[in-house]
């Protein structure tokens, strides 16, 4: 028998830089290694004399030590620029355009100008000023100067050159008021993607309304709605597409509508209510209708202005083309003749990436010296068939079965963004290297074992209700013994569960598997036989009532079939997570002084030794010891039973 849903595996190889590139960054968050300030080397003793070091130029300074060897701030600069410099200059190259602009039509803004911007914005969003700016850093990974440089700056200076302050129409005003105060339609939907289907779930709604909420439900494709039982916010005029608007503004109340399309979406609404319009005046909010409209005018009066400006400019990129970088040492791109210096091109780059990519070269070195120190190499051959084995993992073959890597690696580049030479560097070069530092992993009988119950064993079917405290968990314990039934422990979750999605789905979730890295969930689930009721089950810091449904049937794939498949995927996650404890035990028994954070790190263990006496061992997080604990099947597609319903979001 042919394994279909395991031959289908798709393992996100990109994922994989994470191993080297993110999991240096969260190494430095997730493990209490001990840091302190750089510090200057220690004076020399009294009555002795040193001779003054060489000064070296800025560029051969070292901006961090790896055990002893150095990353110099030339180094750092390179490779910045390297890696960002097309993107750094593709925004200098706007912002020359509007500063340009601003000079021919004597158009200033100042710095004033922009921290005046600035408190307004943090007034709208009634935060304080520092607040706002921190806000901006955390959810868009832009710094405070970046976010005046390239963004507020800019936006300034476009709405001046537009003219900007364009004043609403009445019309225009009476449309706002509306969208805001007017009268409103309570109504739920259904979202079908086909206007057949659509029609075939308005039959069933209009033979029996009030399964609406149910339909919607359990037919829905739009995930908001569908999890809120059909419900949508009150359908205000003018606030989405018209068709949908007026249909929604013709029904009575409890009345279905026809089918109506929205772009490729087919749509049954239900009015459940109508509300009257507020009672607020136009009078009284025409000033702030007015500066909204002002701005919604602005930004798009901007938009235009700065494409006729990119369109009546002349930009020559020397940065990206060889010959002309060649031709014109020192420049990165020219803007109707201004040139923008390389130098300043690659200063922003540190300024804004050199944290970063420092980590990068830092975990780079740490692999080289490791690799140097088992007296191990990586070659080109390598790294040839670790892109083969990538490739044919992600399903890049040709027809006669070998790996397409001329595709994968085009898929890579184009569709991933990531340029070539940085795949090799920071994923290829990195997982070739761990692979060589781990060697082998076992694979036991034991593992095989789990990984065959957890794949094509029976799962058992249940409803949970998720409490967040013992007290309340025990007050449902006692409602739901009453009347054990499906139904009774479905409208229970409805109306208790913590967890959103048990909530709304009356506490259905995915049959659950043995060996799925939630023992005491299992073993209660397990333990239950069909309509019972379990007691109270604590999983980490939530409190779960368990109702048994029954079991679904084991695959009919034996042991045999299973194991070549179960044996590969079992030795890659294994290998993953071996590969990422031994770069954990690298960082931890490294001496690394980063000298553009500031920041010194002394050795937690010998290297490539065990732990030093009294420091505890390596820590792996949480998912990686989830991962550990179930080595099988990550990476396999289940069969479509095992894929049915949705994981309750509070389960760890």
């Amino acid at each position: 028998m042919k394994l279909e849903w395991l031959r289908g595996r798709r393992v996100r190889e990109i994922g994989a830089a994470v191993i080297v590139v993110g999991g240096c960054l969260a190494w430095r968050l997730a493990t209490p290694t001990p840091h302190s300030e750089a510090a200057p080397p220690a004076a020399v003793g009294r009555g002795t004399t040193a001779a003054p070091p060489a000064e070296l130029p800025p560029g051969a300074r070292p901006i961090a030590l790896v055990n002893g060897a150095e990353v110099t701030a030339d180094q750092l600069a390179a490779e910045c620029l390297s890696r960002h410099g097309a993107s750094v200059v593709e925004t200098m190259v706007n912002r020359v355009i509007i500063e340009q602009a601003c000079r021919r039509a004597g158009v200033t803004v100042t710095p004033q100008d922009v921290d005046t911007e600035i408190e307004v914005m943090s007034r709208r969003f009634s935060v304080p000023r520092d607040k706002f700016l921190e806000l901006i850093q955390q959810e868009r990974g832009v710094s405070p100067k970046q976010y005046t440089d390239d963004i507020l700056w800019p936006t300034l200076a476009l709405r001046r050159l537009a003219s900007a302050a364009l004043e609403p129409t009445p019309e225009e005003l009476q449309t706002a008021y509306e969208k805001q105060f007017g009268p409103a339609v309570k109504a739920r939907i259904i979202v079908a993607r086909t206007k057949a289907e659509a029609e075939s779930l308005r039959a069933k709604a209009l033979a029996a309304p009030d399964d609406f909420p149910a339909l919607a439900r359990q037919h829905s494709v739009d995930v908001a709605s569908a999890s809120a039982n059909g419900w949508v916010q009150p359908i205000r005029p003018h606030s989405g597409d018209p068709a949908f608007d007026q249909a929604a503004f013709r029904l009575r109340d409890g009345e279905i509508s026809p089918v109506v399309q929205v772009a490729d979406q087919f749509i049954v609404l239900k009015c459940e209510g109508h509300l009257p319009a507020d009672t607020v005046k136009l009078a009284d909010v025409r000033p702030r209708l007015a500066e909204e409209i002002r701005e919604r005018k602005s930004r798009q009066a901007s938009s235009d202005v700065f494409k006729q400006l990119q369109d009546a400019s002349t930009v020559e990129n020397v940065l990206n083309d060889p010959a002309k970088a060649a031709a014109a040492p020192g420049v990165a791109a020219r803007v109707n003749g201004e040139a923008i210096p390389v130098d300043r091109v690659r200063d922003v780059c540190v300024e804004r990436h050199g944290r970063d990519v420092l980590e990068v070269l830092i975990s780079r070195k740490l692999l080289e010296q490791a690799i140097a120190s088992q007296k191990q190499q990586v070659l080109q051959a390598d790294i040839d068939a670790e892109i083969a084995r990538a490739a044919e993992s992600m399903g890049f073959t040709k027809a006669d079965g070998t790996p397409d890597v001329q595709a994968w690696l085009a898929r890579v580049t184009r569709e991933e963004k990531i340029p070539l030479r940085h795949y090799l560097e920071d994923v290829v070069w990195p997982t070739v290297a761990l692979k060589k530092l781990v060697g082998s992993v076992p694979v036991t009988q034991d593992d095989l074992d789990k990984a065959y119950a957890a794949t094509f064993g029976p799962r058992a079917r249940c409803r949970i209700i998720v409490l967040d405290n013992q007290r309340r968990a025990q007050e449902v314990w006692q409602l739901a013994r009453q009347n054990p039934s499906a139904d009774h422990i479905g409208a229970l979750a409805e109306q208790y569960s913590v967890d959103p999605t048990t909530k709304s789905l009356r506490g259905e979730v995915p049959p659950i598997r043995r060996w799925g890295g939630q023992p005491a969930l299992e073993r209660e689930a397990f333990a239950l036989k069909p309509g019972e009721l379990s007691g109270v089950v604590q999983v980490a810091d939530r409190f779960m009532v368990i109702f048994c449904e029954g079991f679904t049937a084991p695959a009919q794939v034996s042991p045999e079939e299973a194991r070549g498949e179960l044996h590969a995927d079992i030795f890659e996650k294994k290998q993953r997570i071996e590969m990422a404890r031994h770069f954990t035990h690298l960082r931890e028994a490294a001496a690394i002084d980063n000298l553009l954070v500031g920041t010194s790190q002394s050795p937690t263990r010998p290297r490539g030794g065990p732990p030093a006496p009294g420091v505890p061992p390596s820590q792996i997080t949480k998912a990686e010891a989830a991962e550990l604990a179930t080595p099988r099947a990550g990476s396999r597609q289940m069969p479509p039973a095992a894929r049915s319903g949705v994981v309750p979001a509070s389960f760890p």
